[in-house]
């Protein structure tokens, strides 16, 4: 089997990470847990992981980058390293929503048949936050939400919900009901490998001319959304 090496960027949430996979599985990944330092950690930990692997860039098949929601710094960040990296270099661009690549981690950490409902912090008590099935269908699109007490009551009748990510917090403090759980999950740019495979063997690729952050700005103004 030919070498497909395939760099993956995430700068989205508190934890920024870089992972370098070949044929699907990981070959290195490095972290940095300073939210402030994201911007500087980036590229020198790109330059760092392939040295360290005696890899050249020009072996890379693909850069894979989570184009969130999340930070908007952490999105432009990522967003321009992969851009930049894929022009220069001729290579396709892959890019992955943030809530998606955390519903896949946590398929992996919580192998029960639930709803997950990724949610990110988005300062006061408004999340980043979809829906998804155990076959990671997307059931609720995502969206900005003010969280109230009556937020994904449409879901939590019917289904058991797995609510986690940094805003899940939030959430658990309002919620009371007992389809609703709330366990750990730990994600990082090596939960990416899986669909970015896939999405590199599907050609599904990004625009290097029109990718960006995907920031759900358009729904922050609003005040009070209605309940899902």
């Amino acid at each position: 089997m030919s070498n497909n090496y395939i760099l993956c960027i995430d700068a989205s949430v508190q934890i920024a990470s870089v992972a370098l996979a070949n044929n699907q599985q990981l070959v290195a990944i490095k972290k940095c847990t300073e939210q402030k330092e994201h911007a500087a950690f980036i590229q020198p930990a790109i330059q760092e992981l392939l040295a360290q692997q005696q890899i050249s860039s020009s072996q890379l098949a693909a850069i894979a980058v989570t184009a969130g929601p999340g930070s908007y710094t952490g999105l432009r960040v990522a967003m321009a390293s992969a851009k930049g990296l894929c022009y220069a270099l001729q290579i396709p661009l892959i890019t992955i929503n943030t809530l998606y690549v955390m519903t896949v981690a946590a398929k992996a950490q919580y192998p029960h048949e639930v709803l997950f409902c990724p949610l990110i912090d988005a300062r006061r008590m408004e999340v980043f936050t979809a829906v998804y099935t155990y076959a990671l269908e997307t059931v609720l699109e995502p969206q900005a939400l003010i969280l109230d007490d009556k937020s994904f009551d449409t879901f939590l009748s019917k289904h058991t919900v797995c609510f986690f990510g940094n805003g899940s917090a939030k959430w658990q403090q309002l919620c009371s009901h007992t389809n609703a759980r709330f366990p750990e999950i730990a994600w990082d740019a090596s939960t990416m490998i899986t669909p970015a495979w896939q999405m590199f063997t599907d050609k599904e690729f990004a625009s290097l001319a029109y990718a960006a952050p995907f920031y759900l700005k358009e729904f922050q103004s609003t005040s009070k959304p209605a309940n899902i």
